[in-house]
């Protein structure tokens, strides 16, 4: 009887944050970091996050990004000759962008329009 019970009962899905996704991922990304490790840290199973990393891989909507502010100090050079530098990494890849300070309200037009 208790078994027919326990079969009867519907299997509830865990449901996750976007903010718990993002921080995992995140982890999942840094240099050494393995999968089933940083799963395992969390309570998750290895194959959730494995199917978490695709998904973002492929696009899919169902993991979110984080914003994280940077505050930002406005010393530039007193000629202006300096240059903006932003570094963005994505997995292995590495890339540098640099922009010149005179050309800074470009710069941020670019970083809208590339970060929407």
């Amino acid at each position: 009887m208790a078994s027919e019970m326990a079969a009867s009962r519907p299997r509830s899905r865990r449901r996750y944050s976007a903010e718990l996704k993002a921080e995992v991922l995140a982890q999942c990304e840094a240099p050494g970091a393995s999968v089933a490790k940083v799963a395992m840290s969390h309570g998750i199973n290895a194959n959730v996050v494995h199917r978490w990393r695709q998904l973002a891989r492929d696009g899919g909507t169902k993991v979110a990004s984080v914003f994280v502010p940077v505050p930002l100090t406005a010393t530039a050079p007193p000629d202006g000759s300096g240059e903006i530098s932003i570094q963005l990494r994505r997995g292995a890849t590495a890339m540098t962008i640099a922009w010149p300070v005179s050309a800074a309200a470009e710069c941020a037009a670019w970083l809208r329009e590339w970060l929407a």
